[in-house]
Parts: structure tokens; C-alpha cells; sequence
């Protein structure tokens, strides 16, 4: 089974915004237009995607993917996606009321918040509420780590302080941290190693660019903090697995990373 622990169906909003030039300089493609939830679909068919965990965009710009249009889209493959979902922290009590229709009426197992899109760090204040929700609810909070290939600041990105402050004052709270924390992988190794309740989410990154620290993390004691992502629709599927089948990595290894440490995390068994 594949788990795809970062992804998102594209809207024409999302594609829209102007931070995103470098992302399609560097991939050659123009992201344009609304797409069909199909297109979506067929690329996690070409990469042998079993499940894409889909999420919401919220920024100060306002909603780029709304969290009822992610429960559309679940609704429409119910055995393909699952709903990741996210808030504006700039009204934190409505931000947790929010996350409670996120999960409890939409059915979302996680939420995520992207620090660079805020230019704040997650250790701001406005975030400890959404970390409260998320514990008392049992659901992960997604988050991105490491430097922003879009066009915005990449210091709210780091795993160290950011990312540790967050695990020792919130211990209960399941945090994933996306697109591997480079350049500061070591950082982010140390705080999954350290933390067991943070895991390292693979988005944005082919397999063959994987820094070798972080191979050496999954194949050895990390073997259980590791998820496979891709961040489609910046990166498809196929492509992010390209290298794989070489890997280093036992049997074990190759599956808890592929879809068994999203499924744990994010108690997709009973979904």
C-alpha cells in the first residue's frame, strides 16, 4: 500500500498566487487553470498511489483550497483521498472551531498549517490554540519544514528551536513535518529521533535527491519516523518515487515508509 502523506488537488486560486514562479521556473510547467479531480486521480494511478491524504490552503491572501472543497472532493473518491484540512490562525477560536467541523462533521484525520505562507514560525503564539484542538482530537498536525521553494521566507522552517520548542511544550501533539527539512536534515532527523511523536514527510523531493543521511535514518532506527509524500501537483507520483526500487531498504523498511508510518500516524485503519 501507498500512502501519499502530502498532496493537494489544485485550484485555479492556488495556482494563481505569484510565490509559486519559482516552483514552475524550476519545473518547466505553468500549473494553469482548474483541473479536473481525474487528472489528480490518474497520476496516483501512474505512480501506484493506493491513498493521497488531499489538504486545504488557508493564508492571509484568504482560502486557496477550502476545506469544504477538499470534502468534496473525498466525497467523490472516498476509497482514494483522505481530507487534510487547515485554518486561519489569525482568529484562533475560530480556527478551533473549524478544526472540530474539520474532523468531527468533514471527517479530516489531520490538519495543516504552512508557517512561510503567515511569515511566522510555529512557535507564534496564534498556533498553541490549533495545537490544543489537534491533541484533544487525536489528529496530526502537517506542517512544513525546511527551506520554501516558493517565493517566501525559509527561516520559519526550521526544525531547530521551531519544530522542538513545539514537541516538548505540546508532547501528546502528532506533528509532521514535510519536504525532509533541507537544508537542515540533520535537524530534522535529530527532532524525529528525539521526539516520538515527529515524523518527516518526503514532499517535494524524487527519491534520487533524498540526502543519504536521511536514507541511512529510514533504513536503520528512523525506519518508523519516515513517510512518503510528494506534493503533487508539483511533483507527480512516478516521479517521486524514481530511484526507489534501488534503495537500500529491507523489506520492513520499504513498507513502513511507503504507507505503513502514514497509516499509524494518521489512523487511517479506520477510516
Amino acid at each position: 500500500m501507498i500512502v501519499d502523506a502530502w498532496m493537494q488537488h489544485p485550484t485555479e486560486r492556488f495556482m494563481a498566487q505569484p510565490w509559486l514562479a519559482s516552483l514552475k521556473r524550476w519545473t518547466r510547467n505553468d500549473f494553469g487553470g482548474q483541473w479536473p479531480l481525474s487528472e489528480t486521480l490518474s497520476a496516483m494511478d501512474a505512480g501506484r498511489v493506493d491513498v493521497g491524504l488531499t489538504s486545504a490552503w488557508v493564508g492571509p491572501m484568504g482560502d486557496l483550497v477550502t476545506n469544504d472543497e477538499v470534502a468534496g472532493w473525498v466525497k467523490a473518491a472516498p476509497s482514494r483521498l483522505v481530507g487534510i484540512g487547515s485554518v486561519d490562525i489569525r482568529d484562533p477560536m475560530a480556527a478551533v472551531r473549524e478544526i472540530r467541523r474539520c474532523v468531527k462533521v468533514l471527517g479530516f484525520k489531520g490538519i495543516r498549517v504552512v508557517p512561510w505562507l503567515w511569515e511566522v514560525p510555529p512557535t507564534d503564539r496564534r498556533f498553541y490554540p490549533i495545537f490544543a484542538e489537534c491533541c484533544d482530537l487525536g489528529v496530526p498536525f502537517c506542517t512544513q519544514i525546511g527551506h520554501t521553494g516558493p517565493l517566501k521566507p525559509s527561516e520559519v522552517g526550521r526544525p531547530i528551536p521551531y519544530i522542538d520548542q513545539v514537541a516538548l511544550d505540546f508532547p501528546e501533539l502528532v506533528i509532521v513535518g514535510g519536504h525532509i527539512g533541507y537544508p537542515w536534515t540533520e535537524e530534522a532527523i535529530a527532532v524525529a529521533t528525539k521526539h516520538p511523536n515527529v515524523y518527516i514527510d518526503t514532499s517535494a523531493y524524487s527519491f534520487n535527491r533524498y540526502p543519504d543521511n536521511l536514507v541511512k535514518y529510514m533504513a536503520g532506527h528512523g525506519r518508523t519516523k519516515v513517510m512518503f509524500g510528494t506534493n503533487w501537483p508539483m511533483i507527480a507520483p512516478r516521479k517521486a518515487l524514481e530511484g526507489f526500487d534501488a534503495a537500500p531498504l529491507d523489506d520492513e523498511a520499504r513498507a513502513l515508509f511507503l504507507g505503513g508510518n502514514a497509516v499509524r500516524a494518521f489512523k487511517l485503519a479506520a477510516a
